[in-house]
């Protein structure tokens, strides 16, 4: 007897469908019944690349190799899931599998990881679709009757290869050629670049520029205090005859822009009566709509400061290891339409829990929860719907855990709540002329607020600066008994949060054309699933800081800007690319372009990106460089920034603006030149690509009669002869070896006799081990306390992955990691790997392998033009 292999995206769906169509039994990661077997991906299991025959190992960093188009792309594993890949492998060589069910997610991207997995294991069994939009047992029980027929799948097949192949394509050599062009002079500049990824960071630029180019303008405001018979009130002059002015957005009507305007407006109404107008009116506020990924981020970075990548990892926790929120990764906000009973359970089960039980409970016994296209619209729902809590109840939720799931909790009662109801009041009051305006608003029914309290949600409409007025009778008088003048001044627009960014990447459709908006509509850079990670890896590059809850592009971003505009690739940065690509790919979906005609043209766009910087002869790209405020060193000109350098204007005095592949800030050139020396630094990579620290120093270049840039590692040198000189210098501790005083020595802490000739003790530690700085105060609570603070930046030299871990002495003066202690399952996998209690411990030797490694791998006396010859690059993913 045949059966039918059933391939769900995800393993929460194979269970649902188990369920479902019940006479399952489990054997292991899949399920087998007498007419089905059924199991599932755990997302993406491969990803493109090139064939052997383009897949260049070495050299691939320079133009020689581009542009890479191969006529056909190869699959490779993702290695963390393999294990599943070699699983369905299995089921699909089963010699009784005579038919295979798509159940991936309904859209374009679980089409695309179905075709994968079929185009990888050679899956040649007839193939038919099951599409669902909501996952309750009767709507998968209707889906399997329905099934489509594999021929009605490809032109959204189609559309899923060509979009991945598409951005594989853009990422590979954009970041080659813009990595090669960035390299020519030498070294090693990682430049990369995606279709999502740039265009984000275009935004992000754009806004810093509009910062940097503001200027602010000063205005006053009027502000008055009025005594009626019944209590003081509050106003703000505005002018009665104002006229907006779209060629200067700044100006309002309550801004006065001369000292002389608002004091003769006090002068004329100070202690004078006025006469009150005001009207009332009832208004209404609903409640934010339902939570999709990239408003739940921005809710919970407004109010707890998360990052958009933790809120993603607490939800996917939430969904998958306590199974109480529905799948996180969605765009839509809204419920299918045959939700309503799940709804209602779901509101049972809150009913339980002390902390929604009353609001849960009244909207059952109201029976609130009712047919509303604003809840329940099958036509807002694409791959998934918006989220919302399951019908289990938390429980041994971590702190940042439960916030989030009251977050989703509270939002999904507040959306059956009545709206709140308000009666507003607009109070005007004339004095001598002048017009004052007052605003009050009352609430007359909490509605949904009442689930919130004076807790509001950050997306709630409320101001803080709502108050109440007090009531003033028709025809009273009222007495201007205080009028102020304030001072104030416009202020350039706010830097991006990774709230307001996540906001910017999901309307980026309402920067471009209406033909392309259309197509990007619900869309935007990116996916929900995708955006945090777009950002992380912003960060990650160092195109983007973050200074609390601020997002700051750095000098690298401006020059990846400048880059791309010089070369005439300006649509790399721009939002019109997906817009231009969602349009075509929404026309192959319907059969009106064919997949051909469309990978034509990105293998065009490819080409002309590797030609414009490959054929670029100019001597600078343009751009808005800066002139520095420190003359040079060699004959006191000035000194000017171009694409590549800071060179002299007067004589042949330059350096470059990349040392060691390392972007230098205006005021870290400013420092350098000034002092010298600037350092230590970290985010520099050797000739092998790797990262490390050191001083950078301006030094005399006796061979040119000219000054040169030299990386200090901070080691001693075989030809100093004399100690260096700590008079005037604060020790930072005890050396733990000899009780000699430990100073900071620049790129290490050593013992005054370690450097003293002849030397009689050997301790010393680096600044900066695996790249997490060791700043003096820390050093001097480990010589004097015996460990450190818990340090977090510490990145493993053999995984690449950060870790935590505190400094500690151990004997003889040694210094180790100390790791904090694990509990349960955590502390007995770390007893597994680790036997003795000598192996918690790292020697002083491992702990200052930083700073020799980046020692060995950069030739001694190096200068900046000497390790920076080849352009090699740890392997890494571009996109």
């Amino acid at each position: 007897m045949t059966k039918t292999l059933i391939i769900a995206e995800k393993p929460s769906v194979a269970n649902d469908i188990a369920k479902s169509l019940g006479g399952f039994t489990k054997q292991g990661d899949y399920f087998e019944s007498d007419q089905y077997v059924l199991t599932s991906a755990v997302g993406h299991l491969l990803e493109i690349r090139a064939p052997e025959e383009y897949e260049v190992k070495r050299g691939k960093w320079s133009f020689a190799n581009l542009p890479v188009i191969p006529p056909d792309f190869a699959l490779e594993p993702i290695a963390k899931t393999e294990s599943r890949l070699k699983m369905l492998n299995k089921l699909i060589k089963r010699k009784d599998i005579s038919e295979i069910i798509n159940a991936c997610d309904a859209g374009r991207e679980g089409e695309l990881i179905f075709r994968l997995i079929a185009q990888y294991t050679k899956a040649k069994q007839p193939v038919k679709r099951l599409w669902l939009q909501s996952m309750t047992p009767n709507a998968i029980r209707e889906g399997f009757k329905h099934l489509r027929g594999d021929e009605e799948m490809q032109p959204l097949a189609k559309a899923a290869r060509s979009r991945s192949e598409a951005d594989w394509l853009i990422g590979i050599n954009g970041t080659r050629a813009m990595t090669a062009f960035n390299s020519k002079e030498g070294g090693f500049f990682l430049t990369t670049v995606g279709r999502v990824q740039t265009p984000t960071l275009s935004i992000v630029v754009q806004r810093e520029e509009k910062i940097k180019n503001f200027v602010s303008r000063d205005y006053w405001e009027v502000h008055a205090e009025f005594v009626c018979a019944q209590g003081v009130y509050e106003g703000r002059w505005l002018d009665a005859a104002f006229k907006k002015d779209e060629a200067d957005p700044e100006k309002r009507a309550e801004r006065l822009w001369s000292r002389a305007a608002a004091d003769s407006i006090v002068t004329a109404c100070l202690g004078k009566q006025g006469t009150v107008t005001e009207e009332s009116k009832p208004t209404t506020s609903i409640s934010p709509a339902l939570f999709d990924l990239t408003s739940l981020q921005r809710e919970a970075n407004a109010r707890f400061g998360f990052s958009a990548k933790n809120t993603l990892a607490l939800a996917q926790a939430l969904y998958e290891k306590h199974k109480v929120l529905t799948y996180p990764r969605t765009d839509s906000r809204h419920l299918p339409e045959d939700y309503l009973q799940t709804s209602m359970q779901t509101l049972e089960c809150l009913s339980e829990n002390a902390n929604y039980q009353t609001f849960a409970l009244q909207i059952l016994k109201n029976r609130w929860v009712h047919p509303n296209k604003r809840i329940f619209d099958n036509k807002k729902i694409s791959d998934h719907f918006a989220i919302i809590p399951t019908t289990q109840s938390p429980k041994n939720l971590s702190e940042p855990e439960q916030k989030l799931y009251d977050l989703v909790a509270k939002r999904f009662m507040a959306v059956f709540f009545p709206a709140a109801e308000f009666l507003v009041t607009t109070r005007f009051t004339e004095v001598a002329g002048h017009r004052f305006k007052s605003e009050g608003r009352i609430m007359t029914k909490p509605g949904w607020l009442a689930i919130y309290g004076r807790e509001m949600p950050a997306s709630g409409k409320e101001s803080e600066n709502d108050r109440i007025l007090v009531p003033v009778s028709q025809g009273e008088k009222v007495l201007a008994d205080k009028v102020l003048v304030e001072e104030l001044a416009t202020k350039p627009p706010a830097r991006y949060s990774e709230a307001t960014l996540l906001s910017a990447m999901e309307g980026a459709g309402k920067f471009v054309e209406d033909e392309l908006r259309e197509a990007m509509q619900g869309k935007g850079l990116g996916t929900p699933a995708t955006r945090a990670a777009i950002i992380e890896g912003l960060l990650t590059e160092k195109y983007l800081l973050r200074e609390g809850r601020e997002l700051i592009p750095t000098p690298k971003a401006f020059q990846l800007m400048t880059l791309l505009k010089g070369l005439g690739v300006k649509e790399l940065t721009l939002p019109e690319l997906t817009g231009e690509w969602e349009f075509k790919l929404s026309q192959m979906e319907k059969g009106q372009i064919s997949r051909e005609e469309f990978m034509q043209q990105i293998a065009q766009m490819t080409q002309v990106i590797v030609k414009r910087a490959k054929e670029y002869d100019e001597d600078t790209i343009p751009g808005d460089y800066a002139t520095l405020q420190t003359r040079c060193p060699k004959c006191g000109g000035e000194i000017k920034e171009n694409y590549r350098r800071f060179a002299c204007t007067k004589c042949e005095f330059s350096m470059t603006k990349t040392p060691g592949g390392r972007q230098f800030s205006i005021a870290e050139v400013e420092e350098l030149l000034q002092k010298g020396e600037i350092g230590p630094l970290q985010g520099f990579r050797s000739k092998m690509g790797r990262p490390f620290a050191a001083i950078l120093k301006i030094v005399p270049d006796t061979e040119k009669d000219n000054f040169k840039l030299e990386f200090d590692f901070g080691q001693p040198k075989e030809e100093d002869t004399e100690a260096p000189d700590f008079t005037g210098k604060t020790p930072v501790g005890k050396c733990p070896k000899c009780q000699g005083s430990v100073y900071d020595s620049g790129l290490s802490y050593v013992c005054e006799h370690t450097v003293a000739r002849p030397k009689s003790c050997d301790f010393r530690s680096g600044r900066i081990i695996l790249q997490q700085e060791i700043l003096p105060e820390q050093m001097t609570k480990l010589l004097s306390e015996g460990q450190t603070d818990l340090l977090t930046g510490f990145v493993s030299q053999r995984t690449h992955r950060p870790f935590k871990a505190y400094l500690a002495l151990g004997k003889e003066g040694k210094i180790g990691f100390k790791f904090e202690e694990a509990t349960g399952k955590a502390a007995g996998a770390r007893r597994k790997t680790t036997t003795t209690a000598k192996a918690k411990t790292a020697t002083s030797k491992t702990a200052g392998r930083a700073t020799k490694t980046a020692s060995k791998t950069t030739a001694k006396k190096a200068t900046v033009k000497k390790t920076t010859t080849k352009k090699t690059a740890p392997k890494k993913k571009e996109e």
